[in-house]
This record gives structure tokens, C-alpha cells and sequence, in this order.
């Protein structure tokens, strides 16, 4: 099932000022489902109120969002959303949490903590099951969010960021981690970074936005075998064309 953006549009009005800003101009694209998409531009252009109108969490001023049939106007199940900071409800444990969506859901007990228990086995958390929040390192919390947001089973997966806060080594780990994940399962995954090196690592698709009001400036194919070597020479060349892009969209 693909997600297809047509001519996304959308404003902010200003609190003192009543001053509208434009962020987002005519933004179209199409993510073919099973794709990972990385979604890459200058800071403050729009990439988070991207992601928040594709979840349904803010309305567009003018253009559409669509699921297959479905518009997306409401955050719903179907898309997934994991955050840069943490959204784990601190007085749950991490069974607790990956449990959440499947009890309001209305799944029994029994069932909800098997499924819950194998995703937490999934994204390689188990032992901590019985941990909160507090007491986990910040690549668990994100393992614990992943899980969160994959129990559901939503069709796509929105990332903002979620390896931003961490270490050089524990975020390369947290590729890797998703990569295999993503291999399993195949979501079509929307990830926004300001990383150069993880786009071209993760990437099927790598869509580069301008400066405000941000519209799509290229969008490149990362037509590569995983697993993919960080030093190679041809992920090199993906690199130097994002931060060719990148370096256009400053002056």
C-alpha cells in the first residue's frame, strides 16, 4: 500500500504578530510500500511539520495524504510514529508500554503479552522487560519505542530523528538494529535526519528539501545492496551528492 503526497501546502500564523508564515509549498511525493525513506534538509525548513501532517497530528492547508484509498486527516494506526525524545510512559514498564496499543485495543491479556513479548525479543530487549523508563540507556528506550509503535502493526513508520541523542557507536548499532528489523518486517519507513552519512546508509530514497518555504529540491535513488560498506566508495558518492544539495540550499 503506498503513500502518496500531493501538493502539500502549510502555514504557521504567529502567536504575537498574527504574522503567517509559510513552511511547506506544494510537496509531492509517492513512498512505495516496503521502501526506506530518508528525508533530509537545512534545519528549521519543515521536515518535523512534514512528518506531522503525514501522521495526521496537524491538518494541511491545502493538498492531500494518501494510504492507498484511505486520506490520512487523524493520527490513526495505521502510521506509526517514533519521536526523537522519549514518549515511553515513565510509570510503565517496557512490557507495559509495547502492551499499551494492544490494550486499548481491546486484546485479551493473554494474547497482547505474547505478541507484546515477541516484539520486545524482536528489537533484542529481553531482560529488560521488567524496566521503566528511568532506568534505560537511550539506545533501549529507543528499542523500547520501536517495539511501541511496531506491536500495532502499522502500514508506515515515521522517524523523527530517533538516533539523534545518541552516541557515534550506539547509533551505528541502532542502524544496524533497524535495518535488520525493517529487513523482517519490510514497513515503508519515513526517517528524518540531518545526518548525511545515515541517509545514505539506511536509504532506498533519499528526498532532499529546500530552505522555507520548503519544497522537494531532489529526491536520489540509493540503488545499493545491503548490507552496505560506511567507507565505501560508492556510498561516498551518495554522501557528496547530499552534501552537494546541502550546501546549494544554504547560500
Amino acid at each position: 500500500m503506498e503513500l502518496k503526497v500531493s501538493k502539500l501546502s502549510k502555514s504557521f500564523v504567529g502567536t504575537v504578530s498574527a504574522e503567517t508564515t509559510p513552511v511547506l509549498r506544494d510537496v509531492s511525493f509517492t513512498a512505495h510500500e516496503g521502501r526506506f525513506i530518508c528525508v533530509i534538509g537545512p534545519s528549521g525548513c519543515g521536515k518535523t511539520t512534514l512528518l506531522r501532517l503525514l501522521s495526521g497530528l496537524e491538518k494541511p492547508d491545502s493538498g492531500r495524504i494518501m494510504l492507498g484509498e484511505r486520506e490520512i486527516v487523524s493520527p490513526g494506526n495505521h502510521i506509526g510514529y517514533i519521536f526523537q525524545e522519549s514518549t515511553l510512559l515513565p510509570w510503565r514498564t517496557v512490557l507495559g508500554n509495547v502492551e499499551f496499543g494492544l490494550e486499548v485495543a481491546g486484546m485479551s491479556v493473554r494474547e497482547r503479552r505474547e505478541k507484546a513479548f515477541s516484539y520486545i525479543k524482536m528489537v533484542e530487549l529481553e531482560g529488560a522487560e521488567n524496566l521503566y523508563p528511568k532506568e534505560l540507556s537511550g539506545g533501549m528506550k529507543q528499542r523500547a519505542a520501536l517495539a511501541v509503535s511496531l506491536v500495532v502493526d502499522p502500514r508506515v513508520l515515521l522517524m523523527d530523528e530517533p538516533f539523534a541523542a545518541l552516541d557515534s557507536q550506539t547509533r551505528n548499532n541502532m542502524q544496524e538494529a533497524l535495518l535488520q528489523i525493517w529487513g523482517k518486517m519490510r514497513k515503508t519507513i519515513i526517517l528524518v535526519t540531518h545526518n548525511m552519512d545515515e541517509a545514505a546508509f539506511l536509504a532506498d530514497t533519499i528526498i532532499c528539501l529546500g530552505p522555507r518555504p520548503t519544497g522537494i529540491e531532489k529526491i536520489l535513488q540509493v540503488e545499493m545492496p545491503r548490507p552496505r560498506d560506511r567507507t565505501g566508495t560508492e556510498l561516498n558518492m551518495i554522501r557528496k551528492e547530499i552534501l552537494a544539495h546541502i550546501s546549494t540550499s544554504r547560500q
